[in-house]
């Protein structure tokens, strides 16, 4: 079966999220850097990503500096996704007017979910159905994440092209029976989408 339905990750592949920087005002780069190595802050961002609140996340953390610091990241969370990757974006509204139609599934707690829609809007408007992973408490690379946008959308996974900045959530997807496309940048996209003629 040839996709014909697009299915976009988020974060990395639509928006430039950059964490580090819902503390700039406290800290510089690197300062902010080895404070999330300090706390691991990538393990309990996933953890967040699969239904956590960050509260109960600040609460693992000894040192009460450092989890005052984390408590107030939901807060400061319009400040981590400054900016949108335009070239995708060209991708997606052009897919939309060839009425392609795109859904998302996105790795993205629910807590801080709405603060990158304040940020963003467009987000709640362009897809035709949206899973957030700290929504439904599953995570992508899990199989499961990717059969419940099936399952919402009643298609087949055969049918659609799903794309994402990490190989892993690739591997995932076509586990699941789905096309995917590795994302390395809007060119190479473009060049992937054209080649399955949905471009």
């Amino acid at each position: 079966m040839t996709p014909d339905i697009v299915v976009f990750d988020i974060g990395g592949v639509l928006i430039d999220w950059q964490p580090h920087l819902a503390w700039v005002d406290e800290m510089d780069a690197v300062e902010a850097q080895a404070f999330m190595d300090r706390i691991a802050f990538d393990k309990l961002n996933l953890a967040c990503d699969a239904g956590a609140t960050f509260a109960l996340a600040a609460s693992q953390i000894a040192d009460p500096a450092d989890a005052a610091r984390l408590g107030r990241y939901v807060e400061r969370y319009q400040h981590t996704v400054p900016a949108k990757i335009t070239g995708t974006w060209d991708i997606l509204y052009a897919l939309k007017d060839a009425r392609t139609s795109v859904h998302a599934i996105s790795n993205w707690s629910a807590e801080t979910w709405p603060e990158g829609c304040k940020a963003h809007p467009e987000l709640l408007e362009v897809f035709d159905t949206i899973v957030v992973s700290g929504e439904v408490g599953v995570i992508k690379p899990s199989t499961e994440i990717y059969a419940l946008l099936c399952h919402r959308t009643d298609i087949a996974p055969q049918r659609c092209v799903f794309i994402d900045d990490g190989l892993h959530n690739c591997i995932g997807a076509r586990a699941a029976g789905m096309d995917a496309i590795h994302f390395t940048g809007p060119d190479a996209l473009r060049t992937e989408l054209e080649a399955r003629s949905l471009l």
